[in-house]
């Protein structure tokens, strides 16, 4: 999962959203590196992933993408699946959307002397060019992965992928749409600390 879905499944707090964001930059042991709550935060972050990459939902939406592209198939992924929640927020959260993204935009704005270097430089851009909203459409999950492309070994292999997406959308939102019932279950039955998910949202799925 991305940005905006672990947000999501972290949104009891202020401390465990900054955890589940610190989760792709933080390494290893965590030795006490944070307060109890974001080490959580950066905990279940590494739950959600393992998770995500077990379920049957995932591995057949990575079996959509070309053999060029399939090392790189969980990013896609990813980005894919941010996109879909973006479009069925509603399905699964009380809280409108903006409000959300601006509210979690807020939260790093305020931590922000407290992460790492690089996380640090990323947030004026994620703020100014509306990382969580751009996930509205597609035009914005293929700006994501041109930024992802120029960050990673072989990254030039992302190009293109957007049309993979095109081509297999329909079947890669039905894979979102078992899977992410799934894992807020996952969150919700105690598998990643008993946090989250919002009463009515985890009622629309019992």
């Amino acid at each position: 999962m991305n940005y905006l879905a672990h947000l999501y499944l972290a949104q009891d707090s202020a401390e465990l959203m900054i955890g589940s964001i610190l989760g792709d930059f933080v390494k290893g042991s965590l030795k006490d590196q944070y307060p109890n709550e974001i080490q959580q935060g950066i905990e279940l972050h590494r739950k959600i992933d393992s998770y995500t990459d077990s379920h049957a939902m995932t591995q057949a939406s990575r079996k959509l993408y070309s053999p060029l592209r399939r090392r790189f198939a969980g990013i896609i992924i990813d980005l894919c699946y941010d996109h879909f929640l973006y479009r069925h927020w509603s399905t699964y959260a009380d809280t409108a959307l903006d409000p959300f993204i601006l509210n979690a935009y807020d939260i790093l704005k305020t931590h922000q002397s407290m992460l790492p270097k690089r996380l640090q430089a990323m947030i004026p851009s994620m703020i100014r060019d509306d990382w969580l909203g751009s996930y509205r459409d597609l035009t914005g999950v293929e700006q994501a992965l041109k930024r992802l492309s120029k960050r990673i070994t072989n990254g030039d292999r992302l190009t293109g992928a957007i049309d993979e997406i095109k081509v297999h959308y329909r079947k890669l939102e039905t894979n979102f749409l078992t899977f992410f019932p799934d894992l807020i279950r996952f969150v919700k039955d105690g598998a990643a600390f008993q946090l989250q998910c919002r009463p009515s949202a985890c009622d629309r799925l019992d």
